[in-house]
């Protein structure tokens, strides 16, 4: 509302800093000796191509047309960068993931299950805020913070979530989550031209942030807790970045 939209990625440069300063003071070193100097070079440049390449490409398609050369050259080169990583992982004597991870039917289970929920996540986040501007005729500042109650629901109730693993395995919350979250999308297809915030808007997203909060640090805690304990950081790694992948491309494909 102020300037340019590109501003809001100012906000995370203190909150970076504020992370920085918190790790350098609170959280203990650890490191593992018989892990590899070396950077997996080979692996940085073809998974960032690979994932870039389908982002671009999906996300240039409703603009030019699934026969345009630059959608077609985008998801070809996408492509082609995930073959190409998976090869190189294959080969490096020290990738940067290992595929023997992978061996683990719960480790790959729940990064399955990551990439479908944080795909159905990332596109209620996006369809929800811009239909409260462009249906419902909210201001993009009160959009943006309609769905702060969820982030305020995971950081108060997802430490209790997650304590629910060891006591009655995962299979119940990771099962009931999603369940929660299409109620509480089903409570979202009220919100039309005249919505109001606290009879429409709010009622839906706290029990969006509920089922969130049942599910997300469940669905961690299973993926971390899936592999030996020394491959911990690259299992915390590759869930993260299967989240933001597939955050990311819903925004890309949707529209389409």
């Amino acid at each position: 509302e102020a300037g340019s939209w590109r501003y809001i990625f100012l906000i995370n440069v203190p909150v970076a800093a504020l992370v920085l300063w918190v790790a350098a003071r609170h959280v203990p070193e650890s490191r593992n000796p018989a892990a590899a100097r070396q950077i997996d070079v080979t692996g940085v440049l073809t998974g960032a191509l690979g994932l870039g390449g389908l982002t671009y490409g999906f996300t240039a398609w409703p603009e030019h047309g699934p026969t345009a050369p630059v959608v077609l050259t985008s998801l070809a080169v996408g492509v082609a960068g995930l073959v190409a990583f998976v090869l190189a992982e294959q080969r490096s004597t020290h990738p940067m993931l290992p595929l023997e991870v992978f061996r683990s039917r719960a480790f790959t289970g729940a990064n399955l299950v990551t990439f479908l929920v944080y795909a159905a996540n990332g596109g209620v986040f996006f369809l929800v805020v811009v239909n409260l501007q462009v249906v419902s005729g909210f201001s993009p500042l009160v959009s943006g913070l309609a769905l702060l109650p969820v982030t305020v629901l995971m950081l108060l109730l997802s430490a209790r979530a997650g304590a629910l693993v060891p006591r009655i395995g995962p299979r119940i919350p990771m099962a009931a989550g999603p369940l929660v979250c299409a109620a509480a999308l089903l409570l979202m297809s009220r919100i039309g031209a005249d919505a109001s915030y606290w009879i429409d808007v709010l009622p839906a997203v706290i029990v969006f942030g509920l089922g969130l909060s049942l599910l997300v640090a469940p669905l961690t805690a299973t993926a971390l807790g899936a592999v030996d304990d020394s491959f911990a950081g690259i299992a915390s790694g590759v869930n993260n970045a299967v989240a933001r992948a597939a955050g990311l491309l819903p925004v890309a494909v949707l529209p389409l």
